[in-house]
């Protein structure tokens, strides 16, 4: 005869598990990174300044992002290209920053800013005090004992873009202008004392931002994670050995964060890899070669020409942590998207902005699977759709590269890779990806109160999140199953 659940106990667990939230579930603004390790929080974060003043329904906030997208894909064409100047999407101005920001204290003593992380970008650029169009949050040179300008015979004034002399004789500054999505640059190269989490770095060079013009640059400056010379890699090659990785947070779970982890220690053993591939054309891009997709079980029909790799054009794949959904060129696109929409029976597609395939009733996704040389990597439902709050609407989060940009570029982006760690190792010319599904900075997890009787372990509900617990009460017995939760 089976015993029966304990009532009592079945009550006071049902009443700890839901009344009280897991310890750590509210953000920290104020933790401190440690060893080469630093937070990485998404710019609409309750901690990052940089969230919209006045909060966006779900419809807003997706068409917002997918805009922003589209000037972010051209700014990366224009890389391929080496052009100088990017249009911007017409009808409306954009705001094409990168995603996600980490914590960088710069000069001695050190000043704080939220310098947001770019791979598919080399320098590092800082607005800087009496800076004209820049944000109020900036850098004040003078304030710092280890600042520094560099003049016109440095070697790093030959690796900016255009760059000019400021002044007469071998102490002329050097200084230069570029191009970011709409915005106008014109620095003065700088040297100062950058510290990432606990490590100091003298000497690091940057853009010392005195001009600005446009809305593209990040607020408070970027960190270019390239692989030019005047990127962090290139600079901190003794330090950290061109190795990198990120996990980068949901952005449906804002109050978690993620992880730069920088160097080689602590990076996974276990991670299935693909080599990295060279364009001399930009050579700081992270290109990949993308051999097949799967919807489900099903290899679907892509032209090789779509995801073949040729440095003469920029054809090819990357892995960006700035562009938010994953742009494929249209054939490529038109395949997936096809045996996506074959596999989903009996609903109606809608469209919502750029995206393409939508239901307005629940659907049962198929997996996709993109298919590298020697790795695959295999899509949860939460890289794949995008729900509305109240679950009345999901789309299929990729879409097609816009018409109005070099279309030869595939781009594995930020919500596709979300969840997991993605590891850069340069020096063994390979990108790395395993899952990962919790981004939370610190253990989530604390001792019993002192003021209560703790006698008792309770399995809260921030370590159920993504599971399927279920309360078998007539077979006396509890089930836990892995099920991410949309």
């Amino acid at each position: 005869m089976k015993r029966p659940f304990p009532s009592l106990l079945h009550s006071i667990l049902l009443a700890l598990l839901f009344l009280y939230p897991a310890q750590g579930s509210d953000p920290n603004c104020n933790s401190e990174d440690h060893g080469s390790t630093l937070q990485v929080m998404h710019i609409y974060s309750p901690c990052s300044p940089f969230r919209p003043s006045k909060s966006l329904s779900w419809e807003e906030t997706v068409l917002d992002m997918a805009a922003k997208d589209e000037a972010r894909l051209q700014y990366l064409s224009s890389l391929v290209a080496k052009k100088s100047v990017v249009p911007i999407a017409s009808g409306r101005q954009i705001i094409q920053s990168p995603t996600y920001i980490v914590r960088a204290k710069i000069g001695t003593p050190p000043q704080t800013l939220l310098m947001a992380m770019d791979n598919s970008n080399d320098a590092a650029w800082i607005p800087c005090a009496g800076c004209v169009g820049c944000s109020s949050s900036v850098f004040s040179s003078t304030k710092s004992t280890t600042y520094k300008t560099l003049g016109c015979q440095a070697a790093q004034c030959k690796q900016v873009p255009n760059p000019t002399c400021a002044g007469a004789g071998a102490g002329a500054g050097c200084s230069f202008n570029l191009t970011y999505g709409s915005s106008s640059i014109a620095a003065n190269l700088s040297q100062d004392t950058i510290t990432l989490a606990m490590d100091a770095i003298p000497n690091y060079s940057f853009g010392c931002i005195q001009k600005l013009t446009g809305s593209s640059v990040p607020a408070q400056g970027l960190l270019g994670l390239g692989r030019g010379p005047l990127s962090l890699l290139s600079q901190t090659q003794n330090l950290y050995q061109s190795t990198f990785s990120y996990c980068l947070p949901n952005f449906k779970s804002l109050n978690f964060s993620g992880s730069l982890r920088l160097g080689p220690v602590g990076q996974p053993k276990r991670i299935k890899t693909t080599p990295l591939l060279k364009n001399p054309r930009r050579s700081s891009l992270y290109y990949v070669n993308m051999v097949a997709v799967r919807v489900g079980r099903k290899i679907v029909d892509i032209p090789p020409s779509a995801l073949a790799f040729n440095p003469t054009t920029g054809a090819g794949t990357i892995f960006d942590s700035g562009t938010v959904f994953t742009r494929l060129v249209a054939p490529a696109y038109i395949a997936v998207r096809d045996e996506f929409r074959r596999r989903i029976k009996g609903a109606t597609v809608s469209s919502l902005g750029g995206f393409d395939t939508c239901y307005s009733v629940p659907i049962v996704a198929p997996t996709i699977t993109f298919m590298f040389t020697g790795m695959n990597v295999t899509l949860p439902v939460d890289n794949i759709l995008i729900h509305s709050t109240a679950g009345s609407i999901t789309c299929l989060a990729m879409a097609a590269a816009p018409d109005n940009v070099n279309s030869v570029l595939n781009v594995i982006a930020n919500m596709q890779q979300q969840n997991h760690r993605v590891l850069f190792d340069v020096p063994n010319s390979r990108l790395g990806v395993a899952r990962e599904p919790w981004s939370i900075t610190g253990l989530a997890m604390a001792a019993a109160p002192d003021n209560v009787n703790s006698v008792l372990n309770v399995i809260a509900n921030m370590q159920q999140q993504n599971h399927r617990v279920l309360f078998d009460v007539p077979n006396s017995r509890l089930g836990v199953a892995r099920e991410p939760c949309t």
